[in-house]
């Protein structure tokens, strides 16, 4: 399959797609120098909020955990009932067990964040593009050792074919519309709990549509006060 990559159709929608998040552990996180760490916390958290807003079926793996320490607390908290799918393989993609519940979503559309972007991620990423799959790799909730490993990473896969994008980006092309408002109150939700300044501004931007007609501001004055 070939990806399409300009038009309506290159547009993530709910009904295509599949996410799958990999190795957001402790350990990985000891070694994380692209990012600040905090914040793929909270974009990969706010990034699965938002597929199970958007009802996309959401895949959780992790690699060792017995050593490498569990999926990260607040991305369980999402899907509390979801066990991770947990690896022996570096390569995500060479566990049948993921490849397998991928398949059966019936999806060719996968979105993939992961810790490290240049092992966990690269790995799966060219692999699953080289099936026939289009994949969308959310930088922003994936990092690497270094900035450079990170950078060179996301190059070689949109190399190979992989599309790059962001949490909000995700999840502002689900929504695509104010007026599906099913989802509008949950997403602008997450965009009020993940989006930093974006959040806030849109607060702010609800502030002011809900504020009634200016109150009167001429002062009344006393009698002892007015000028004569």
């Amino acid at each position: 399959m070939v990806t399409t990559k300009a038009g309506l159709k290159a547009l993530l929608t709910p009904d295509e797609c599949v996410l799958v998040l990999i190795d957001h552990q402790a350990f990985q996180f000891t070694n994380l120098h692209s990012h600040e760490p905090t914040m793929v916390v909270n974009n990969v958290v706010a990034l699965a909020k938002a597929a199970k807003v958007f009802n996309i079926p959401t895949i959780l793996t992790t690699v060792l955990e017995e050593r490498g320490g569990f999926l990260l607390k607040p991305l369980q908290d999402v899907y509390p009932d979801q066990k991770p799918i947990n690896r022996t393989f570096i390569n995500t993609w060479e566990d049948k067990k993921v490849t397998d519940a991928v398949k059966k979503t019936g999806r060719k559309k996968i979105i993939m964040a992961a810790l490290w972007t240049e092992i966990c991620l690269a790995m799966p990423v060219i692999q699953a593009l080289g099936e026939g799959y289009e994949v969308y790799i959310v930088t922003d909730a994936s990092g690497g050792v270094s900035l450079e490993a990170h950078e060179m990473a996301v190059q070689r896969m949109m190399a190979a074919g992989a599309v790059p994008m962001t949490w909000m980006a995700v999840a502002g092309e689900l929504q695509r519309d104010w007026a599906r408002e099913e989802t509008g109150e949950l997403f602008a939700q997450i965009l009020t709990e993940h989006g930093g300044a974006s959040g806030i501004a849109f607060n702010w931007e609800m502030q002011l549509l809900q504020t009634n007609a200016r109150p009167e501001t001429k002062a009344k004055l006393s009698p002892e006060a007015r000028v004569h």
